[in-house]
């Protein structure tokens, strides 16, 4: 038997804070290393600590800080407080909302919103603001209060948030069911090959960096992901694109994207905030810094959500500008693309 487990019956309820599967192919290392990676802000010897006071578990027993994490352990660290994430405070912050009744209401959420809280973002989420315009929403099964899905702090656009129990079961099946309808807008890299696609690819963690998600094209690991594109129009350097989702994973179109060479313009995550495409020339780098800033994030919208409605049954469709900053973005390489081909006919 392993020197470093020892079996612990927990004597007051605990909490978890942080959960990992570690993956396939993980090769075998020693605990508070392996966490190190996985836990923001976490000091090698703060985890040590934990495992001391034997908060870190593995396959549900309490380890030594020297234990050696191998492919499909579950590693939890339970502490006896609930996650500061758990605990909501009301804020008064401005919701823009597209449609409201009984059952559910339909927001469009600006870019920079969190949707709920987690590491870094503790307050100032979309949840703040719905636990100070709303009581007694139902929650999901996270434990967030009305949210049936959700959409990247940077993405803009729109979010139904559900404000029964029965609410929320029938919408998050149909989420579950794909039988949601969910399009987004995106400005992509480079020419988009094909005037529309479909993209199928597993997706999981990255394995080295885990900020970012990655396409696991054999399927042994990760989730299910589809995403149809359709090419809007083209701009040479950069295309604009309509996504549609049939699954709704995490970074779902900003990983498919890159996935077959078309990151994402200025997603910063992804590398789509390095000059991908286009010239050498430093007229062209200054035309691209513009862009930036006119877009300080990813360009992606959630434009359209279609549901059945929980009571009436009835297929609602909701429909949104496209936001300011992507708007004035598309036009400058709307602009940039018309000069550079009228300078081609020139020449």
């Amino acid at each position: 038997m392993d020197n470093n487990i020892e079996f612990q019956e927990p004597e007051e309820e605990l909490f978890e804070h942080h959960r990992f599967e570690v993956p396939k192919g993980q090769a075998f290392l020693r605990i508070d290393k392996y966490l190190m990676q996985l836990i923001p802000n976490a000091t090698r010897n703060k985890i040590q600590q934990a495992a001391t006071n034997g908060d870190i578990y593995v396959n549900d027993v309490p380890v030594k800080s020297n234990y050696k994490v191998k492919p499909f352990d579950v590693v939890r660290v339970l502490l006896t407080h609930p996650p500061f994430e758990n605990r909501i405070d009301p804020e008064d912050i401005p919701l823009d909302i597209v449609y409201e009744d009984a059952d559910l209401l339909v927001i469009n959420k600006p870019p920079g919103l969190v949707v709920h809280p987690g590491h870094g973002n503790y307050t100032g989420t979309l949840v703040n603001a719905l636990a100070f315009h709303f009581d007694n929403l139902p929650l999901n099964s996270s434990e967030r209060p009305g949210l049936v899905h959700r959409i990247d702090k940077n993405t803009s656009g729109l979010l139904v948030v559900a404000k029964t129990e029965a609410a929320m079961t029938h919408l998050a099946k149909q989420f579950e069911d794909k039988t949601s309808e969910r399009e987004y807008i995106a400005l992509v890299w480079g020419n988009v090959k094909e005037d529309e696609g479909t993209i199928e690819g597993n997706i999981a963690r990255h394995v080295k960096d885990r900020m970012q998600m990655a396409v696991f094209p054999e399927g042994d690991q990760g989730k299910h992901a589809v995403t149809h594109y359709k090419v809007l129009e083209r701009f040479g350097y950069v295309t604009l694109i309509s996504c549609k989702l049939e699954t709704g994973r995490t970074h779902q179109i900003r990983v498919h994207m890159k996935y077959i060479g078309h990151t994402l313009f200025n997603d910063e995550r992804y590398g789509g905030d390095l000059i991908l495409k286009g010239t050498t020339f430093t007229k062209y780098k200054q035309f691209i810094d513009n862009c930036f800033k006119t877009l300080p994030r990813q360009a992606l919208h959630a434009k359209t959500l279609g549901f059945e409605h929980p009571t009436t049954k009835e297929f609602m469709s909701f429909d949104t500008e496209i936001p300011q900053d992507l708007k004035e973005c598309i036009e400058k390489w709307r602009n940039y693309s018309k000069s550079n081909a009228a300078e081609e006919e020139e020449s």
